[in-house]
């Protein structure tokens, strides 16, 4: 019996051995200093042929540029009205920035970001997607619509009637569809981009504040991250049935697949990012990287392989986009 318990004691010590010694998934890289950035930061774009990452300084009023190569903030853009969204087209070399405050789109061209237009499409512009399909560009707005924008006539052509303010939002893996998360009312719109109507609904009976919102192109699902209750529900795109859900940080404000490691990642605002592993239907989080209050906001680059957080100024922090690298 004692050697037995011996034994035993030893195989537990030796299996806590190798999963300290398991490297995490999300190793913290460097840290970029903002600067004196006050308040929320919210939605983040990426420039690949500048190597440029675009940060909407909400609380701010302004777009913080930051130079990934060499890692400074080398441009602010300034006198805007509560930025959220921000987006860059890379065939017009144009930045896209939703502003809540006045419910304006602004535009900046070039390398030199010389400001280019402005659009007004009415209350809380929001979240922007490029659809790549057809060369537009798609902004949440208002109590419930998407905006369609030309990039070349740089006009919005078209509106899509929604039951709420649309938050997070994705094309399907075919571009034929948007999936969109309606918090307000309760559910996720599928968008038929054709007809530019909504065509069905999936109801989230006892789910709430659906806010982030990913698509894995490769497997053909949906992720969907909501605050009530903190969790993780993946859907398939195709028959549009749940297939999976798991218990996630709280706050949840961006999701995002690592097709490569088949990994989904989570950032929140209550100072964690929860990393779940895909394998088959099921997803299991297997870590939980502390990060910083309020930190919710992130952007994953497949490009770069890094995940970028940005973390607003605390008493214990300051306003930084911190560098995660994926491990192996």
């Amino acid at each position: 019996m004692r050697a037995t318990i011996l034994f035993a004691v030893m195989a537990l010590g030796l299996a806590r051995a190798v999963w300290a010694a398991e490297p995490a998934p999300l190793v913290l890289e460097g840290k970029i200093p903002l600067g004196a950035v006050s308040g929320r930061i919210d939605h983040l774009a990426f420039d690949a042929a500048g190597q440029r990452l675009f940060v909407a300084e909400l609380g701010n009023d302004s777009v913080g540029v930051v130079d990934l190569r060499q890692r400074p903030v080398v441009r602010r853009l300034s006198g805007l009205r509560e930025p959220q969204g921000v987006a860059w087209h890379p065939t017009t070399a144009t930045l896209y920035v939703a502003n809540a405050g006045d419910g304006s789109v602004r535009l900046y061209q070039g390398a030199d970001l010389v400001p280019a237009g402005r659009l007004a499409l009415g209350d809380d512009a929001d979240n922007i997607r490029l659809d790549t399909w057809r060369d537009r560009i798609v902004v949440g707005y208002g109590k419930g619509a998407l905006a369609v924008i030309d990039p070349q006539s740089r006009r919005k052509i078209g509106d899509i009637a929604l039951m709420g303010h649309p938050e997070g939002f994705q094309f399907d893996p075919t571009g034929a569809r948007i999936f969109v998360n309606v918090p307000d009312a309760q559910q996720i719109a599928v968008v038929d981009v054709a007809s530019a109507r909504e065509d069905s609904t999936l109801h989230i009976e006892g789910a709430r504040s659906n806010f982030p919102m990913a698509v894995d192109a490769e497997l053909h699902r949906m992720l969907v991250a909501f605050r009530s209750p903190r969790q993780l529900k993946v859907f398939d795109t195709e028959k549009l049935e749940l297939l999976a859900t798991a218990d996630a940080c709280g706050d949840s404000d961006d999701v995002f697949v690592d097709a490569k490691r088949h990994r989904v990642y989570v950032t929140c605002g209550a100072g964690a990012i929860d990393v779940f592993a895909q394998s088959g239907t099921a997803y299991e989080r297997i870590a939980r990287i502390p990060t910083a209050s309020g930190a919710r906001t992130s952007l994953f680059v497949p490009a770069n392989d890094r995940l970028y957080l940005a973390v607003r100024v605390t008493a214990n922090e300051p306003a930084a986009i911190w560098a995660f690298r994926p491990e192996p």
